[in-house]
């Protein structure tokens, strides 16, 4: 169904786009004039001629060589010498020998990549998951019951300076008491 919108689709698309480069013009035969079929009938025509020509199949047999000598590395072929290109080498053989260690240093670790332990990354991926949000969940209790202690102890350290502001009240009218009667305090 899909594969029908997409053929029908592409058919108005191209029937909008004929009737865009050519009009109202017929064919022969008097139907509307079709790009395909022009392309086909002018490819035709040029292979045709091609092959009938013996200059034109001359031609196609040298297309891989002219498109050597375009190639912005043929310059560069024929412009630098060998001997400019072993100091090339050479200058950059401190890079490259490092290059070399390190991709032998990864070829001796392909067997520790290629291990149950790498393997095993998704599913432990998502359990890792499960725990970071069961993580988040018990630090948000963990702030809830932090919250909760650092309000029971203002509310005991209140509670003790209280009692001792009241033991040093009452500790003060005893004595007052005390000497009032003439008794001596005991220490």
């Amino acid at each position: 169904m899909d594969k029908q919108l997409e053929t029908d689709n592409l058919e108005m698309r191209l029937q909008a786009l004929e009737s865009r480069i050519y009009g109202e013009r017929r064919n022969k035969s008097g139907k509307q004039a079709k790009c395909a079929e022009s392309l086909v009938r002018i490819q035709a025509g040029l292979t045709n001629t091609a092959n009938k020509r013996e200059r034109v199949k001359i031609l196609h047999k040298k297309i891989e060589d002219l498109l050597k000598y375009l190639d912005p590395q043929f310059t560069d072929h024929i412009t630098v010498p060998d001997t400019m290109k072993l100091e090339f080498i050479l200058a950059e053989e401190d890079f490259l020998l490092s290059q070399a260690a390190l991709l032998e240093q990864v070829s001796t670790m392909q067997p520790l990549l290629d291990s149950t332990y790498i393997r095993d990354v998704p599913e432990h991926a998502t359990k890792l998951q499960r725990l970071s949000q069961i993580h988040i969940k018990e630090q948000d209790q963990t702030e809830v019951q932090s919250q909760e202690v650092k309000k029971l102890f203002e509310e005991y350290n209140k509670m003790m300076f209280l009692l001792s502001k009241q033991f040093t009240h009452w500790d003060e009218t005893l004595r007052s008491l005390e000497e009032a009667k003439g008794i001596r305090p005991v220490e």
